[in-house]
């Protein structure tokens, strides 16, 4: 039986399970975040050095193990700190522990330094530090790279995300962190590489052990010992005093007309056909403007999902467009046909097809040959003589990264499509928010790539779709927060709501022309459906949706609408979104961060109905799928707001 009443935990984030605890470090001019072993946000008089150090182990699925952290020791003393721990990784076939060593000196020197022990061979893909570099005042900006044989090269942090690792060999990296102060990161221990994470979407620039030009997964032998070290230090003094914010309140100022909003679709997964035709009331009352379902030339059951999504067409007339993925065992032609025969068998007639194959759903190295499979020619060609009338799209179901590395040819697709995901590298909450930073680096690498074609992003969530670099997506049975997991106790929670609306405030900005979010039921839904797993407190609370569900039901019916800058000073804490219906301004805030924010809204004239996603609200949202079209609160003007920790707010004149 669920509990009555939801708790705190469960309303932000859809889980009991706490996130890591963080604590505050300084050591002179140097402050930093310890948070569960690593270090976070090191700054040098108030600016971002790096995003994080860390020392991670990696399983051969690219899976990163939460590691059991014992005998923790921080000392915060006058001018600097230590901090010493042991840790230890383990699944059912192998264990490694770590020794780690931090330190903070006055001058604001760091270093950092683990030495590992196998407990048993150790089968990973990579075992040592990662060095997270930030976006801000560093993308595209000069760096100097020492490299492991001596010798020194300037060279820049890319701009656009290219396909492959820009940096290889690495000893030590030197940056500009702002006019006067330079930082220098030395690596010893091993060789290191460069990748831009940007094309995981996480927003960071990573400079990790080892090369993937090597072979992996790896084997580090039981009982034989390893030490890695990083060590980071600042020179000069900043040119001049960094300018202080007036105030507290993020302010978010209200412009004229910019482009149209894209169409803002949901994704209906194979296995999920019959459980979304049963919702076929709630989808249709969400109003999005496609729906993006799959059928996958490898599973059983074609035919019958065909058949579910037609009735799903028919029942909310709303247009369906169909991701096909080829098996690859026979040419593009055959195999497409044979899909074709089981939609027309089951009766779909899909607006719109995005042909892939399976092999597009992995992960290659740049370079690295991949295993037979059709042409993206053949392919488009066998889907326009199977599909005469429905557009035609490519790209990838995958993310980015994969885009990135196998570009489709121009002219031969109607739209280019690709999906992100949050929790590739790391999954606490954090993490996940930050990866919105990366979005309009993705959207302008990808416009680079595919020139004036139309654009579509999706379906995308906080859950994996799929797990590229493995052979599986992992396993959650705790609802915890694990990387490349399909399913993310936050999708329930205020939490992916407020990701929601910085995802597609993102591809507004972008003038993408369309938009699916992740699912409409199951691991990746906005409505609640009993699973095989457990839901807290939405088990037998008579809840019907999630509050991700509102974000859908109140953007999607506005595809298309003209988009109102809307100018937020900390984007990345409170994101907004803006557009014009067809009587008034509609202003939309999400704080993205687990603190109360407060915001001055300038631009926004006259008296609004305003709509709350939030702690108070979230049980009633949660049981009432019409929410946003009843009740609301009413005020004569709108001048200065608070959100609470990942609350949404709509904003609507009146």
């Amino acid at each position: 039986m669920a509990k009555s009443k939801a708790s705190r935990a469960i309303k932000l984030f859809g889980t009991e399970v706490a996130d890591g605890k963080k604590r505050a470090l300084q050591a002179g001019p140097l402050t930093a975040i310890l948070d569960s072993g690593a270090l976070r946000y090191i700054r040098i008089h108030g600016s971002e050095v790096l995003r994080g150090i860390a020392f991670l182990v990696r399983d051969k699925n690219w899976g990163t193990y939460a590691a059991q952290i014992e005998n923790l020791k921080v000392s915060q003393r006058k001018g600097g700190f230590t901090v010493a721990y042991g840790a230890t990784c383990r699944d059912s076939d192998q264990a490694i522990r770590y020794e780690v060593a931090i330190e903070g000196k006055p001058d604001g020197t760091l270093s950092f330094s683990s030495t590992g022990t196998p407990l048993t061979d150790f089968l990973t893909n990579r075992t040592g530090f990662v060095i997270l570099h930030p976006l801000a005042g560093v993308v595209g900006k000069p760096v100097e790279i020492v490299h492991t044989d001596g010798k020194r090269k300037r060279g820049k942090f890319p701009k656009l995300i290219g396909p492959g690792q820009p940096i290889f060999e690495i000893r030590s990296l030197k940056h500009t962190v702002v006019p006067g102060v330079t930082a220098t990161v030395v690596m010893e221990g091993n060789k290191f590489e460069m990748e831009d994470h940007r094309n995981w979407m996480d927003a960071s620039y990573k400079t990790y052990v080892c090369s993937l030009l090597d072979p992996w997964p790896y084997t580090l032998e039981k009982g034989k010992a390893f030490t890695q070290s990083v060590t980071l230090t600042v020179a000069g003094k900043p040119a001049k005093k960094p300018a202080k914010r007036a105030g507290t309140a993020i302010a978010v100022e209200l412009g004229g007309p910019r482009n149209k909003l894209p169409a803002i679709g949901i994704g209906v997964a194979m296995k999920e056909a019959d459980a979304a035709l049963g919702k076929a009331d709630l989808i249709a009352a969400a109003g999005p403007a496609a729906l993006i379902c799959q059928i996958d030339g490898r599973e059983n059951g074609q035919e019958n999902a065909a058949r579910a999504f037609s009735e799903l067409k028919r029942r909310s007339g709303i247009p369906v467009t169909l991701e096909i993925v080829l098996p690859c065992k026979e040419p593009a032609e055959r195999e497409v046909a044979s899909i074709a025969d089981a939609a027309r068998s089951g009766g779909l007639k899909p607006d719109a097809v995005v042909i892939t194959q399976a092999h597009d759903l992995k992960s290659f190295q740049p370079g690295t040959p991949r295993p037979w499979g059709p042409s993206y020619e053949e392919m488009a060609s066998a889907a326009r003589r199977a599909f005469p009338d429905s557009r035609i799209g490519g790209g990838m179901l995958s993310y980015f990264t994969e885009l990135n590395r196998k570009r489709p040819p121009s002219g031969i697709f109607d739209f280019i499509t690709h999906s992100v995901c949050p929790i590739v590298h790391a999954a606490d909450d954090t993490s996940v928010m930050e990866t919105l930073e990366s979005l309009p680096w993705i959207i302008a690498s990808t416009r680079a790539i595919i020139g004036k074609s139309p654009y579509h992003l999706g379906p995308s969530s906080i859950a994996s779709r799929d797990n590229p670099y493995g052979a599986a997506v992992a396993a959650n049975p705790g609802n915890g927060r694990v990387c490349l997991s399909d399913m993310d106790p936050r999708q329930r929670g205020l939490f992916a709501a407020a990701w929601n609306v910085g995802l597609v405030a993102a591809a507004a900005q972008g003038g993408l022309d369309a938009i699916a979010l992740g699912a409409i039921t199951g691991p990746q839904g906005a409505i609640y459906r009993k699973a095989d797993y457990a839901q807290p407190w939405f088990d037998g609370s008579g809840a019907t949706v999630y509050p991700a569900y509102h974000v859908l039901a109140g953007l999607a019916p506005v595809s298309g609408a003209r988009r109102i800058e809307a100018v937020s000073t900390a984007p990345y804490s409170v994101t907004a979104l803006a557009h014009q219906s067809k009587v008034a301004r509609v202003l939309w805030l999400a704080n993205l961060t687990g603190e109360r924010q407060a915001v001055k809204v300038k631009g926004f004239a006259g008296a609004a109905v305003l709509h709350w996603l939030n702690e108070g609200t979230f049980e009633r949202a949660s049981r009432n799928s019409s929410f946003l079209s009843s009740g609301g609160t009413r005020v004569k003007k709108i001048s200065s707001i608070e959100l609470g920790a990942y609350a949404v707010v709509r904003i609507a004149a009146v």
